[in-house]
């Protein structure tokens, strides 16, 4: 399928998360359409330096929380707005996982890109510094989440973070909690894979970053939804401005359930999904969720050839 099969056609606008990075990420775009060059000089403008890290790293200093974050909001709106001129269509509804909400609300019109950057980089600084490095983990779990969620729930200190996928679950919490819930969940024959985090995202030791980027969240002015986005906390369509502060907060320490998300997606309608930034994370999972989905990336200038 090309984009301009898409006309008439319910389209979902997908946007990732972190661990999607890549130096370079964007910048052919940036090169081809005038749109996601305004995108990156916009983000210049925001936060000094940032475009330089996108265009040529490092990666290790790009990998940080606090820059990759803001970074990928920009490569993603880059693709986004590129997209929408090169097509002159608009998505029915769009989701972003985790750190992707922001910039499915750029997207939607719902927050100014300027300010999904500011608080992007305050959200990757604040996730980074609530838990001291070493003392967090995360591991990936295939298998039943049924499960998960019951090893989970037998330990104190570990809960799952992220429903990615029917058969894949991310655990997060405490070093020592994690590593006996995989423990557990090998023995009951789930597969675990540990991930490299700097910080363990999404579960209750989040919570001073959650309380601290709240007066930020409350602070910042939210525009009319062009369109509705799923928010990750509900995994329901959001087109309410005064949501927002309350639904990003929640985010920071809640599981991010994508596998209902897409499926709600799915469900309202959508006949396309569209992947918008760097890398193929998302399609991969709308694949596993919804078998037979129409998926499109949109991450580089010969996509929209």
């Amino acid at each position: 399928m090309q984009h301009s099969d898409l006309k008439g056609q319910k389209i979902a606008a997908l946007f990732p998360g972190q661990g999607s990075h890549a130096v370079g990420m964007g910048a052919d775009l940036a090169a081809a359409f005038p749109e996601a060059g305004a995108v990156y000089a916009e983000a210049e403008a925001t936060l000094p330096g940032l475009r330089a890290l996108i265009e040529q790293g490092p990666l290790e200093d790009l990998t940080l929380t606090a820059n990759q974050q803001p970074a990928l909001v920009a490569a993603s709106v880059a693709a986004y707005r590129a997209w929408q001129a090169r097509t002159c269509l608009t998505p029915a509804f769009a989701a972003g996982h985790s750190l992707g909400e922001y910039s499915a609300l750029v997207a939607a019109g719902a927050l100014t890109l300027p300010d999904a950057l500011r608080l992007t980089r305050q959200r990757g600084e604040l996730m980074q510094q609530a838990v001291p490095a070493g003392q967090g983990a995360m591991s990936a779990v295939m298998g039943d989440p049924q499960k998960v969620r019951e090893v989970c729930e037998s330990l104190q200190g570990v809960q799952p973070a992220n429903y990615n996928a029917p058969a894949q679950t991310v655990i997060s919490g405490q070093g020592e909690a994690v590593m006996q819930a995989s423990a557990d969940l090998k023995a009951l024959g789930l597969k675990v894979i540990p991930l490299k985090v700097s910080a363990p995202f999404h579960c209750p030791l989040m919570e001073p970053a959650r309380t601290a980027l709240t007066p930020a969240l409350e602070a910042t002015h939210y525009g009319e939804f062009a369109f509705p986005v799923y928010a990750n906390v509900t995994a329901a369509a959001n087109q309410s401005a005064g949501a927002l502060p309350d639904l990003l907060a929640q985010q920071i320490t809640a599981p991010v359930r994508w596998v209902e998300t897409v499926q709600a997606l799915a469900d309202a309608g959508a006949e396309v999904f569209i992947e918008f930034g760097p890398g193929r994370v998302l399609s991969g999972l709308v694949k596993k969720i919804v078998p037979g989905a129409q998926v499109l990336n949109v991450s580089a200038a010969a996509d929209l050839a």
